[in-house]
């Protein structure tokens, strides 16, 4: 049994959608892998939903990977890491393609891109698979990751771990600093014409594990994105008030139309208002 094989064991496979997301999560754990052998987690953590569900159990799929440095460096590159992800992809027989990409405008956020061609990934993957025809000719997988260098203050990190492909160690934000950021994510995300309800699948997960959020960390991204004053003090009932303030804008549709092809227990949206969301979020606690 190949160690592909093995990954692919812990999927339930009845789809073509099944299939796809199996081998981005695949991916996206070999990615892992692949910067574990570097330097990388010294300098960095991961965080965000693919954090979440890989190290949490999280049921929902989740595209991208999020990662952040610990301490502000401008002159971060990301090049740097790319030959080690090349030779981990190869090594297992994978064809993907994986570049930096520069953005137009100054930002702290630094991407990459894996891109592979899902017809060929999926034959790699699934040796009987037989439904090409419904695949496009040059239709394409791809994972995104991105780093934050400039960092916002006071996030706890811990040291995980994971078997396959090989045994390997990843520096991952604690659960408390993974709520923060994803609290201010529902809080600041400018959606535009698009409510990311997985932001929202997200708050509701922490909140039904009991997760306390971590304030301090909390109000420094808040603070650095200008979406509270210096000034103000971030209170568990300061929190609560402007939560609700968010949830009352929300299209809920909107969101809900957002997470239906990430999760697969979809009757639970039908619960999804401004009333449900600032009544759970009553529950919320702080460390």
């Amino acid at each position: 049994m190949t160690i592909l094989d093995q990954m692919l064991k812990n999927y339930n496979l009845n789809t073509i959608d099944d299939k796809k997301n199996a081998i981005k999560e695949i991916m996206q754990e070999i990615t892992l892998a692949g910067l574990s052998k570097t330097d990388f987690f010294k300098n960095a953590a991961f965080y965000g939903g693919t954090a979440l569900r890989i190290f949490h159990g999280l049921n929902r799929f989740s595209e991208d990977l999020d990662f952040t440095l610990l301490i502000p460096d401008k002159d971060f590159l990301l090049d740097k890491y790319i030959p080690a992800l090349n030779q981990i992809v190869e090594s297992l027989g994978l064809k993907f393609e994986i570049t930096t990409k520069e953005k137009q405008n100054v930002t702290s956020i630094k991407s990459a891109f894996l891109k592979g061609n899902t017809k060929e990934l999926l034959l790699i993957f699934y040796p009987n698979f037989n439904q090409n025809d419904l695949i496009l000719k040059n239709e394409k997988i791809k994972i995104r990751f991105e780093i934050d260098i400039s960092p916002p203050e006071f996030a706890t990190t811990e040291l995980n771990y994971r078997l396959l492909p090989f045994p390997y160690q990843v520096r991952v934000y604690d659960k408390p600093s993974l709520f923060a950021s994803k609290i201010h994510a529902v809080i600041a995300r400018n959606w535009r014409n698009r409510v990311k309800g997985r932001d929202l699948y997200d708050y509701i997960f922490y909140l039904a594990t009991n997760t306390p959020v971590n304030l301090i960390h909390l109000h420094s991204r808040l603070k650095q994105t200008n979406s509270i004053s210096n000034e103000q003090r971030l209170t568990l009932d300061a929190l609560i008030d402007i939560l609700s303030d968010r949830f009352d804008k929300i299209d809920f549709t909107e969101a809900k139309k957002d997470v239906l092809p990430f999760i697969k227990d979809v009757e639970n949206l039908n619960l999804w208002s401004a009333e449900f969301f600032k009544s759970i979020t009553k529950n919320l606690i702080v460390e």
